[in-house]
């Protein structure tokens, strides 16, 4: 109850400014509702080699049970893995879970005070993903499924869609006079591009926390796609997250810092259509190509928020990207994994 009544007294207080300053691109929004990038060229392709390595620390004498959830990629029409090649000293278990997510998991009871490190490598080709919108051709569109439709309208732990995140959503479509639901996504990524600037300082971005960030309209991948995807939800557009590593387009190799995550949303019209919203916000010149394609230059590890593993974990998982851990049943804190690639073709 407190963070409601915290919340909405912010709302009056920063929002509508802020509100407004992305309002105000109503007007030249019109004309540029759907994008104007047409692909020249085929879908290219990146195939690289990715090594994943996780460090285990040191765990209590007398630690009775030991359990570690590592995230491994899986295949979909955009991305292939394949020779994968896990090291690791004591046997684990490959499983998948929600969404079609795969990950490792690893039990030891009565483990060693000693830590270790298990490694992963894999060979992945990615995909560049352009939407039928930014093609001549017609689009199939294939019927979504009724309970992923269900799934993809739910409010996230961290991204709730009630009424006031409603009432922003909605003032934001209206504001430009979009109809369709190309036409509000559309709106609310140009909307979320204007209004917040990627900004990794100080203390609270990063975990997709949709009131954290329409109140300081600053923050990292999460931030972005929690807001998009916020407020298509609340108007009733399907919408969902990724999340994996981002591969630097001007390196043929190195190691990876960090993470990156996108977002897609469902279209009456169009299917399943891409964005990547935070990318847009840091190449301006790329605003319309991210609102209908991904680049070839990711590799995507898990789908959806607050996931569910097996065995069960203490709590849903805000997003899986990282190692999990847990010594008898509570939480492990576990180092962020390194991760080197190398390109194994010439783009």
């Amino acid at each position: 109850m407190y963070l409601v009544v915290m919340h909405n007294t912010i709302l009056h207080k920063h929002w509508r400014p802020l509100l407004l300053a992305g309002l105000l691109q109503g007007v030249s929004w019109l004309a540029t509702a759907l994008p104007a990038f047409t692909s020249p060229a085929p879908p290219r392709n990146r195939k690289v080699q990715l090594v994943y390595k996780t460090t285990i620390g040191n765990v209590l004498t007398g630690t009775k049970k030991l359990e570690l959830w590592i995230p491994v990629p899986h295949n979909n029409l955009y991305q292939q893995i394949s020779d994968l090649t896990i090291t690791s000293p004591y046997p684990y278990k490959l499983d998948t879970a929600q969404y079609g997510n795969q990950f490792l998991h690893l039990l030891l009871k009565n483990p060693p005070a000693a830590g270790f490190v298990i490694s992963m490598q894999f060979t992945a080709v990615r995909k560049e993903r352009i939407s039928q919108i930014h093609q001549s051709q017609e689009a199939n569109v294939a019927r979504l499924d009724s309970s992923d439709k269900w799934r993809w309208l739910q409010p996230d732990r961290l991204v709730p869609i009630d009424g006031k995140i409603k009432e922003l959503a909605r003032q934001v479509v209206d504001s430009v006079g979009a109809k369709t639901d190309m036409e509000q996504a559309r709106a609310i990524y140009d909307h979320v591009i204007a209004t917040v600037k990627y900004d990794k300082t100080g203390t609270g971005w990063g975990r997709g926390d949709i009131y954290y960030a329409c109140d300081v309209r600053r923050g990292n991948c999460t931030d972005f796609h929690a807001i998009f995807i916020g407020y298509c939800r609340a108007l009733g557009i399907p919408a969902r997250f990724a999340i994996g590593v981002s591969l630097p387009a001007d390196r043929p190799g190195g190691q990876i810092s960090g993470y990156h995550c996108w977002a897609e949303f469902y279209s009456k019209t169009a299917g399943w259509v891409p964005i990547d919203a935070s990318e847009a916000a840091k190449n301006p010149e790329k605003r319309s190509y991210y609102f209908g394609a991904h680049d070839e230059n990711r590799v995507e590890f898990s789908v959806g928020r607050d996931l569910l593993l097996y065995p069960r974990q203490e709590q849903p998982l805000n997003y899986f990207i990282y190692p999990y851990g847990e010594v008898d049943g509570k939480l492990f804190s576990l180092a962020n994994p390194i991760v080197t690639y190398i390109d194994l073709n010439d783009r």
